[in-house]
């Protein structure tokens, strides 16, 4: 068994027997006028790695201040996309030691990593920064950013198949291959004609045995709409109900 937890926005985090896998946690202060998050980050255990993942700057996936988890945590490694610059004097006016970079492996699009026993492929963003696919002992987690099928209200319809193109060109890397855990983009402000079609193409193109939709905004209530869709009614249970910040999941292997 291992533990899925949901802290808000896009911040999962994955806790394995070894290690926390944590994913674009930000200052939910830095948006309180958006909405007032009130997910926080659990205490973690000094027995266990800490890997903090940002797939890119924007500052509801971001904080510079995660840097200083490694202050509390003995063993914290950070997977930050390249696109978050890390200038020397912008660390030195935010409080973090210059020696910071050290545990930094900075990851750009369409590429391979190995940190430590786990391969990161990064995929690119329809948006900006990346999309991870972390694979770590017998388990492959997904996590997607930005990378999503965005069709805005009102912009037109030449303006989403643009985006659908460049969404399934981006996942092609994941075709036939199984994946335990995906984060994916649901976002509302796409409207009743957009919301659902990067996690529609996701759900029917993809084996994946949990699917936690992101990027709500708070506004939960979508993925009840979603799961009611006719054409995903065999594969809906794939989808995990969220419905506030700071839940926690327990999955059986």
């Amino acid at each position: 068994m291992y533990k899925v937890y949901y802290v808000m926005h896009s911040c999962f985090i994955v806790e394995l027997d070894d290690r926390y896998l944590l994913f674009d946690y930000f200052n939910k202060d830095v948006i309180a006028d958006t909405i007032n998050y009130r997910g926080s980050l659990p205490e973690f255990s000094q027995d266990k790695a800490l890997y903090v993942f940002a797939s890119h700057s924007h500052k509801d996936h971001w904080w510079v201040q995660n840097l200083k988890l490694a202050d509390a945590h003995n063993n914290t490694k950070f997977i930050l996309s390249k696109d978050i610059r890390l200038g020397r004097n912008f660390l030195v006016r935010n409080g973090i030691d210059l020696s910071i970079k050290e545990h930094i492996q900075f990851v750009k699009p369409l590429s391979k990593y190995q940190v430590d026993d786990m391969e990161i492929i990064t995929l690119r963003s329809t948006d900006a920064g990346v999309a991870f696919v972390v694979e770590v002992g017998n388990k492959r987690i997904y996590h997607a950013g930005d990378l999503s099928w965005w069709n805005v209200e009102g912009r037109g319809e030449l303006y989403g198949e643009v985006y659908g193109k460049e969404y399934r060109r981006a996942l092609r890397q994941l075709l036939n291959k199984h994946i335990d855990v995906a984060f994916v983009v649901l976002d509302p402000r796409m409207g009743e004609d957009g919301y659902y079609l990067g996690l529609d193409y996701f759900i029917k193109n993809f084996e994946c045995d949990y699917i936690f939709p992101m990027h709500m905004w708070g506004d939960y209530q979508w993925i009840e709409r979603f799961k009611k869709r006719p054409d995903i009614a065999m594969i809906k249970d794939r989808v995990i109900d969220i419905d506030r910040e700071n839940m926690i999941f327990e999955i059986e292997e």
